[in-house]
């Protein structure tokens, strides 16, 4: 009873996420031919994989069991994955690197000609999202994450740390009383991050008067003179049409690590990219 083994791997990347947009988007391709693949699996398999609801799909228990089997292949795979990335010689290729959306778009993004003009055959792929992205998986070779990482197999370095401020347009602080002030927050996904948090503990009665998960929009809203943001002081500092605010409620930071899977560390393509990653944090 042979079956695409790719069939497998969308069947695996859907189990895992538990929707086909969220497997699409770890595959790289789109929620159709994630349904295609399946549906396929399962005819090949003559078994009834998932049971497909309006929102979800849901395991069956034949589902399960494939999954659990499927598990150690899958991971053999990457492994292979990352031999076959370690063994390239010289100083060209592909390097995936994951970043949070701020990061990569002020910090990495502008300074990639220079990477380019010494290393003109490394080609890099960014990748800015909140998600965590997974090395074990290869949905990135390295990544810079605001936490140390706990997944087996990571070799993590702490590279740097940036500080939070609260961030205005000059004319709203210079015009709204104290007591008046409106504030700018990430939305509930965010609660739990401390910047989150030190800014909530700051407006404390105050209202919240705009939620967003993305910080280029809190900085165009406190732009804009809507309230303050708590925003990044390499990207608040940077920005004409703001300006700091002292709050008096003490100070808030983040980390920022260096992480690639152990099988990668060494390898020269990997290692360069890594060494311009930390000149990009050092920048700021």
């Amino acid at each position: 009873m042979p079956f695409d083994w790719t069939d497998l791997q969308h069947f695996v990347a859907l189990a895992r996420e538990g929707t086909l947009s969220a497997a699409a988007r770890t595959l790289g391709v789109d929620h159709v031919t994630v349904a295609r693949r399946v549906a396929a699996l399962e005819q090949a398999t003559r078994l009834k994989l998932v049971d497909r609801r309006a929102r979800a799909y849901a395991l069956t228990d034949e589902g399960r069991r494939l999954v659990q089997a499927a598990g150690p292949m899958e991971q053999a795979a990457f492994a292979i994955e990352r031999s076959v990335v370690a063994s390239r010689p010289g100083l060209g290729g592909e390097v995936l690197v994951s970043a949070p959306p701020t990061l990569a778009n002020r910090l990495i993004a502008p300074r990639l000609v220079e990477l380019r003009r010494q290393h003109p055959a490394i080609a890099i792929k960014l990748i800015g999202e909140k998600r965590i992205a997974s090395l074990n998986r290869r949905e990135a070779d390295i990544a810079l994450r605001l936490s140390r990482p706990k997944e087996q197999g990571l070799i993590a370095r702490k590279v740097g740390r940036f500080g939070f401020s609260l961030y205005g347009a000059p004319d709203y602080l210079k015009e709204t009383p104290q007591h008046e002030l409106g504030f700018i927050a990430y939305d509930s996904s965010m609660d739990t991050a401390p910047q989150q948090q030190w800014l909530k503990m700051i407006a404390g009665p105050r209202p919240i008067v705009f939620q967003s998960s993305d910080l280029e929009s809190q900085a165009a809203a406190a732009r804009s003179g809507l309230g303050l943001a708590a925003l990044p002081d390499f990207l608040g500092q940077s920005d004409p049409g703001l300006v700091r605010l002292d709050s008096g409620g003490g100070n808030i930071s983040r980390e920022i690590w260096l992480v690639v899977h152990r099988d990668l560390r060494r390898t020269p393509l990997v290692r360069a990219v890594m060494g311009f990653l930390i000149g990009c944090v050092a920048s700021a």
